[in-house]
């Protein structure tokens, strides 16, 4: 059935697909459901179908975990330069002037203080919408104040960590982030104050081999993708098929790389928990 204008005909289906504004339904790529929007919204991005923990944006991330009104971001203004001259299809300043316009960012991590459940905190959060939250310069460098602000003012540190790796538009600049980073880590950890990363999907490569897996108690989303070569470099290099749920937080937490995987409603309160435990003497 359909109605004809001129020589086109419509059919019914397809004018009440025209109907249907954008970005009411979402799909589920776990299980295929057709989620609403707005439902999908107040669960915080979770499919109430099978569990799956849709991406997150930094600023729904910090009004998660930290008290409402009580962000205060650090370093705001800081922002990468080109130190190589990298040139390719763009050059690197015109990709990071496509991801600020597109985010609202100066660059892929967000960091600063707040309070969880009353709590003094300092608080990072990468965002995988900008250039895959890639680790540059300004992103260590944002890390380590964050980090070594933290040890000078004995807060406890948390960063919800996601990455696909190095920033290769900086070379060596962004390789040397991992050494930074920890450096810093070891001072705070020296100094008796705690870390916790959050390890969502994905967290690979660079991010994964240094501050993702220093910490105290290492916390996971469920099905984030966690490791340092993606699984089919893995095994095409090893020749061999790699077990089911290989690299998910899953399966790490059954083999021991990360202490506990805990769904994004939980966790805010699972945070203050472990925070508690450890600041038990």
């Amino acid at each position: 059935m359909g109605l004809r204008f001129g020589k086109r005909k419509l059919s019914i289906g397809s004018m009440r697909k025209r109907d249907v504004p954008d970005g009411l339904w979402e799909k589920c790529p776990g299980c295929g459901e057709i989620l609403y929007a707005k439902e999908l919204e107040a669960s915080l991005g979770v499919c109430s179908k099978c569990g799956h923990h849709f991406s997150m944006g930094r600023q729904k991330r910090i009004d998660l975990i930290a008290d409402e009104g009580t962000f205060v971001e650090w370093d705001a203004g800081m922002t990468s330069v080109d130190p190589l001259e990298f040139t390719g299809q763009e050059s690197y300043i015109a990709k990071l002037e496509v991801n600020q316009k597109k985010t609202g960012f100066k660059d892929a991590v967000t960091c600063g203080a707040a309070r969880l459940n009353g709590r003094d905190i300092g608080l990072g959060v990468m965002d995988f919408s900008f250039l895959g939250a890639s680790m540059g310069s300004v992103v260590g460098e944002k890390i380590t104040r964050l980090i070594e602000r933290c040890t000078a003012e004995k807060r406890p540190c948390i960063l919800i960590c996601a990455s696909g790796g190095a920033r290769m538009y900086e070379g060596l600049f962004s390789l040397m982030q991992m050494a930074k980073t920890s450096a810093a880590l070891a001072r705070h950890a020296k100094a008796g104050l705690s870390y916790i990363p959050v390890l969502t999907h994905p967290t690979m490569a660079g991010v994964m081999a240094s501050f993702a897996t220093l910490g105290d108690v290492i916390i996971a989303e469920p099905g984030a993708l966690i490791g340092f070569a993606g699984p089919r470099v893995i095994k095409e290099t090893t020749q061999q098929n790699l077990p089911a749920g290989f690299q998910r937080a899953e399966f790490l937490e059954k083999h021991g790389l990360i202490d506990m995987v805990v769904p994004r409603p939980q966790l805010k309160a699972r945070l203050a928990l472990v925070l508690d435990y450890m600041s038990n003497p």
